[in-house]
């Protein structure tokens, strides 16, 4: 890569450069390995076109946008500190012009001087590929939030921060674990190759950052870079690459049960606020009992000569009373992804697994397109 351009100069509006920056330098690292890869890589084209770009090895992020271009050419400076001024500048049109070492950005009566990095010293940005299908944003951002919440937060552990990608066809599915609950959610899609067959597992916080930030029909990729697999999602101009995990993902379909001969449904929104009022006497580590018997479900949640709570709603339940209980943290998150307003609980007996889906009536059937199962507690 060529060093800096002796000249750089380019005009833009606030809110449009602050939410480029703000949105690429999400993937700058935490701990960069070289002091070059905290930098954001600006390039202004003769065509009016400047393109912002962050790349640390693994995950690189990039957009662009149109501005007046005076002087075209390329430099790099500090992500964060450009994304905290851009968002601090006054409303108004900002310029930046590089000026030797420095690039010296101007808005308003506000005037801020940085200090540029080596751009021959930044790594060559990975290619992106041909897309291996395509996705509704909104269809790819939903599924995504409703199986990141079951990534472990345990770093030590990489494989199970991540979620696993399964493409079968013009199916889609996605799966997550902390091995205390499995979230997995199915939907269709346009693959560039009918009968493509692949499997990727990707950092959850990189698929979270990548879904939730594109619009229209998400292009995504799968392909090598420099001898690994790569993950790549393009949409709107905004751009994203990751490195995929390398390594075996647990067996974790075998975990839902072949029959669950207890069922209880719910309404949704019923069940959600009762979990969240019980749940402010649970102790931390102790669950939130469930108590299904005689078409009601009561919540109890406290022991002792601790705050106790209860809450009972009604329930249609099939083979059989059953009490269980469950994280209050996992069964409050579980429940806000559910979007049908009716809830069921698929059970075989207390201390085993509970398979949660959403279905649209109390009598209808269940949409197991996306499941949530939970590990019970039983501490009562």
């Amino acid at each position: 890569m060529n060093a800096a351009s002796e000249q750089v100069k380019f005009r833009v509006e606030r809110d449009v450069l602050a939410e480029a920056v703000t949105w690429t330098t999400k993937a700058l690292p935490q701990r960069p390995s070289s002091p070059v890869l905290t930098g954001v890589l600006i390039t202004a084209e003769s065509d009016g076109t400047v393109r912002l770009a962050v790349f640390d090895y693994e995950v690189s992020s990039r957009t662009e946008f149109s501005a007046e271009v005076e002087a075209p050419g390329t430099f790099l400076v500090s992500g964060r500190l450009l994304a905290d001024i851009s968002k601090a500048l006054p409303n108004q049109a900002v310029t930046l012009e590089l000026n030797g070492g420095k690039v010296d950005l101007t808005c308003g009566s506000s005037r801020f001087s940085l200090m540029t990095m080596p751009v021959d010293e930044y790594p060559a940005l990975p290619a992106i590929p041909e897309a291996t299908g395509t996705v509704a944003a909104s269809e790819f951002q939903h599924a995504v939030s409703q199986v990141s919440i079951a990534t472990s937060k345990d770093d030590t552990v990489p494989i199970l921060t991540s979620v696993r990608v399964e493409i079968e066809g013009d199916r889609v599915a996605l799966l997550a674990t902390d091995r205390y609950r499995l979230a997995v959610r199915e939907f269709t899609w346009s693959p560039s190759t009918p009968d493509i067959t692949r499997n990727a597992l990707i950092r959850g916080k990189t698929l979270a950052d990548a879904a939730k930030s594109m619009g229209g029909d998400i292009r995504i990729s799968l392909s090598e870079s420099g001898g690994k697999e790569m993950l790549a999602f393009a949409a709107n101009g905004r751009e994203s690459t990751s490195l995929l995990i390398e390594g075996d993902y647990p067996k974790v379909r075998s975990l839902f049960p072949k029959d669950a001969p207890i069922s209880a449904v719910v309404e949704t929104s019923a069940l959600r606020e009762a979990v969240r009022r019980v749940a402010l006497v649970a102790e931390r580590n102790t669950p939130i009992r469930f108590e299904f018997a005689d078409g009601t479900v009561t919540l109890r949640a406290g022991a002792g000569d601790d705050a106790q709570a209860s809450e009972s709603l009604q329930s249609s339940i099939n083979g059989g009373d059953i009490t269980t209980g469950f994280n209050p943290l996992f069964i409050s998150e579980g429940l806000a992804q559910i979007e049908h307003p009716f809830v069921r609980f698929s059970m075989t007996e207390p201390k085993k697994s509970v398979v949660i889906t959403g279905q649209k009536e109390q009598e209808g059937e269940h949409d197991d397109s996306y499941r949530y199962l939970l590990m019970p507690i039983i501490r009562f």
